[in-house]
């Protein structure tokens, strides 16, 4: 027979916006129960945003420490011999980073109160889920229930996945060893992340993209440094190509495109990684018999993360766009909130979003053109990083970097701030924090910034704004 359990909260997801929802809801008082069939911190922390950053970082080091070998000592440093690259050692370290994480969030979720139960959540309605475990089935009636499934890679018909040759990122993240080439499908920023972490290791990385641009959610000011790095780097980008077929030719792929103008070849590659974006997991969890409404592809939601279902709430990347980590915590504790009583809304002003290419890209809010779009009469500022103290100190203000601010031209409020260049993944909080609270360049350009930082490119691009910045010529 079950083991029946009750509960005033039902977690069904231990990812980004799961378990914050679940931690949120215990240290409320709130009877919680979190349902993860994997590990403890889904797909960003498992196999996503965490070792992806990590696989980065480690390319960056050993590209950096490769360039000091090839050539002349820079900085004054020189090294003897070539660094050498072990994928055993990189996928060790990035595992024990995840490892060491996931476990932290099992050790949070304890000190909140809440229970995890580890195994596959099914609904036989809103209010009745079966979970079953290695051992059995147990089944929940909880109070409220919320949805947070996450979402998984899309994958194309004309392109299976089978993790040896036509891979997934999570693929990617586990490769054994390094391949001398790869292919990749689509030039967004997972894809592009990837593909420069793969090339600085040493692969021969050629992007395959169907659209006109790279990262076709940024403007082409911020894309430019990237396109330029790829360049610089012997990283092919075909452009308005797409993939038509793959074959196994031994122990290659061999991919079949087509350009716009119709011209039709074959390219040859060790790996093809396939990079189209992620889709809502929506399926297998029996959502269908809970009488919620959808919304195309995503659940259908309101301000307070409500589904049409009462008692029934949705977070994360079920919910649509953007599909961001950071946006689904947030949701985790706002519903956590309102179900213990609380008085909120998810209506934030901007929500950062980050690009960990060379260089990386950080926007908030609107481009100038969006702004304008929008029939907003503007004022913009710009500083480049080759102006920055701090940049060059760090060797980071040659890769055509700035910083840029967008503000309503009437009375100054800051519309959208977007920056590129190295390290700016660093700002997004603080450009996050000024649009909300509203704040106008004026606020921005007094406050006062540490030197040498970064972040003194932030005030004084309001100031460029303003008319008068300090450490560039006004224009």
């Amino acid at each position: 027979m079950a083991n029946e359990l009750t509960c005033d909260v039902l977690v069904v997801g231990g990812g980004p916006g799961g378990y914050p929802a679940a931690i949120r809801a215990g240290q409320l008082g709130l009877d919680t129960i979190l349902v993860e069939a994997d590990r403890l911190g889904g797909t960003c922390l498992i196999r996503g945003c965490i070792p992806s950053k990590a696989v980065i970082h480690a390319a960056s080091e050993f590209e950096r420490t490769q360039q000091i070998a090839d050539g002349p000592a820079h900085m004054g440093i020189g090294l003897d011999s070539k660094p050498t690259l072990e994928m055993s050692g990189l996928t060790l370290w990035k595992n024990g980073i995840v490892d060491r994480l996931s476990g932290g969030v099992q050790g949070l979720l304890k000190a909140a109160g809440a229970k995890h139960i580890q195994g596959w959540a099914r609904f036989k309605n809103a209010k009745t889920c079966v979970v079953q475990t290695d051992d059995d089935e147990v089944i929940i009636r909880p109070k409220n229930v919320i949805l947070a499934t996450g979402s998984v890679e899309t994958e194309l018909s004309i392109l299976p996945f089978d993790g040896t040759h036509i891979l997934s990122s999570r693929h990617v993240l586990d490769l054994e060893n390094l391949p001398k080439s790869i292919g990749i499908v689509g030039a967004g920023y997972i894809g592009l992340e990837l593909g420069i972490a793969l090339s600085k290791l040493g692969s021969k990385v050629t992007f395959i993209e169907a659209a006109d641009s790279i990262l076709a959610n940024y403007d082409s000011e911020l894309t430019r440094p990237v396109s330029q790095y790829l360049k610089k780097h012997d990283i092919d980008v075909l452009l308005n190509t797409k993939a038509k077929q793959a074959t196994r030719t031994g122990d290659a792929i061999t991919l079949a495109i087509q350009s716009a103008d119709g011209a039709e070849q074959t390219l040859s590659f060790e790996k093809l990684l396939v990079a189209v974006g992620r889709s809502p997991c929506t399926t297998g969890w029996g959502l269908e018999t809970m009488g919620i409404d959808m919304d195309g592809a995503f659940v259908r939601i309101d301000d307070q993360c409500r589904t049409s279902m009462s008692g029934v709430y949705a977070i994360g990347d079920i919910t649509g766009e953007p599909m961001l980590a950071h946006k689904a915590t947030a949701q985790g504790e706002v519903a956590a909130e309102i179900i213990s009583g609380k008085k909120r809304r998810f209506q934030p002003n901007a929500i950062p979003a980050v690009c960990f290419t060379d260089p990386e890209i950080v926007s908030v809010g609107p481009s100038p053109d969006q702004a304008g779009k929008a029939g907003e009469e503007t004022v913009v500022g710009r500083f480049p990083f080759a102006a920055s103290g701090r940049a060059l100190a760090m060797d980071a203000g040659q890769d055509r970097g700035f910083v840029r601010i967008t503000a309503r031209k009437s009375d100054h409020v800051i519309l959208g701030i977007q920056a590129v260049g190295s390290h700016v993944s660093e700002l997004s909080g603080e450009f996050a924090l000024a649009l909300e609270m509203g704040a106008v360049l004026e606020d921005v350009a007094g406050t006062i910034h540490a030197h040498p930082t970064l972040t003194e490119a932030f005030a004084e691009s309001a100031l460029a704004a303003l008319g008068h910045p300090i450490h560039i010529a006004a224009s």
